[in-house]
């Protein structure tokens, strides 16, 4: 955690809708002494069941599924702007045919069992609560079925409870 805080969720200062939507973030998960992790432009942050929560989704032929599947934690990863062409490699290779970690020179870190990124100017740790994929039935509104999901390959949501907030200066 070096360079980091704990930061009180109440005092967490964020735009989900840019932070998640425009400026993106890493999803990470480890998976029998290995981590992966994928970039991800579709989540959200709220309150659930009682609990701070977070929530992303994963298509099922992304390779980090395998590891947030695999674990009861994960890490949402946030970076700054100038870090912008490490996400975009991380959305754009599969850990099935390298190690991008290793390649982009983020260093994992580990906390509450999650790995997240030294790197990173804010993180999310979270513990898994729940998982279900979406079924084209379910879409009461069948544009969004139509425009993302041409293949039927359709998203995993995960919810999380946000047991931990790390940051950097006033995030």
């Amino acid at each position: 955690m070096e360079g980091f805080r704990e930061i009180p969720i109440k005092d967490c200062r964020i735009n989900p809708f840019d932070r998640i939507g425009n400026q993106w973030m890493l999803i990470a998960a480890e998976k029998g002494g290995r981590t992966n992790a994928m970039t991800a432009a579709w989540g959200g942050l709220g309150h659930m069941w009682r609990r701070h929560a977070a929530f992303m989704v994963i298509r099922p032929q992304r390779f980090t599924k395998e590891f947030v599947d695999a674990a009861p934690v994960f890490s949402l990863n946030f970076f700054a702007p100038d870090r912008r062409k490490t996400l975009d490699y991380f959305g754009s290779v599969s850990g099935r045919d390298e190690d991008k970690i290793a390649k982009s020179g983020l260093r994992v870190e580990t906390s509450d069992g999650a790995p997240y990124f030294a790197e990173a100017e804010l993180v999310f740790i979270c513990r898994k609560l729940y998982a279900q994929p979406f079924k084209g039935e379910f879409f009461i509104d069948p544009e969004p079925d139509r425009e993302c999901y041409p293949e039927k390959d359709y998203h995993t949501l995960y919810v999380g409870e946000v047991v931990r907030v790390l940051g950097r200066g006033d995030s």
